[in-house]
């Protein structure tokens, strides 16, 4: 089936030289459409870099060499290349934790039952945000009071940290996490499972400090 109709393609060409031209022309709206509806910023890129090389293309096809080397150079390699920079920095959930709690991740020998909790707790926030397309960066910090004060000036979208009385009753969680972002709030609160919801309780700053 495609074979044939590559072949019609092929004998229209050759009768209507034009069809060809047309035929790339019609493309353009075609992988702009494309583009438009993608979810996924990284496939996104890379049809804006074909819908780039369409446009080159017909530019050259028609005789505007100029434009179409302004095309290839800054309509899409340029505009490419920074608009992988700023997806790269801006898919990012920034999540504050303490150091010692960091520690326990790097080194999987020795730990505890609770720590290794914490382990699973950070693998269950990767895993929500990774639906979302976003990564998860964990950032360090001595102490408690350090963490709220890094949120405080929103130095990071969240903070993650043990309970100071470590679950004294049976029904607090052992662990507390408070989200300064909104749109990440809602993505979490929809998206936790119940090993996750067992282990912490979410809260939204804004809500929390009026608490």
């Amino acid at each position: 089936m495609f074979s044939l109709i590559v072949q019609v393609i092929v004998k229209i060409s050759m009768n209507n030289p034009d069809f060809t031209l047309y035929l790339i022309v019609a493309l353009l709206p075609l992988s702009a459409f494309f583009l438009v509806i993608q979810v996924n910023p990284f496939d996104a890129l890379i049809i804006r870099g074909m819908l780039g090389a369409i446009a080159t293309l017909v530019y050259g096809l028609l005789g505007a060499a100029d434009v179409a080397l302004t095309e290839a150079l800054m309509g899409t390699l340029l505009a490419i290349s920074l608009y992988v920079i700023a997806v790269r920095s801006s898919l990012v959930m920034r999540l504050g934790v303490l150091k010692k709690d960091l520690s326990t991740l790097h080194s999987q020998e020795n730990i505890t039952e609770k720590e290794a909790l914490f382990s699973t707790l950070i693998d269950n926030f990767k895993s929500i945000i990774a639906k979302y397309y976003l990564r998860l960066e964990l950032v360090d910090y001595e102490d408690k009071n350090s963490l709220e004060k890094a949120l405080m000036e929103q130095e990071i979208h969240g903070i993650c940290f043990l309970r100071e009385n470590e679950v004294n009753s049976s029904s607090e969680k052992l662990y507390e996490s408070v989200i300064r972002i909104p749109r990440l709030y809602e993505i979490i609160e929809k998206e936790k499972n119940k090993s996750m919801d067992d282990l912490t309780d979410v809260y939204l700053k804004e809500n929390k400090e009026k608490s």
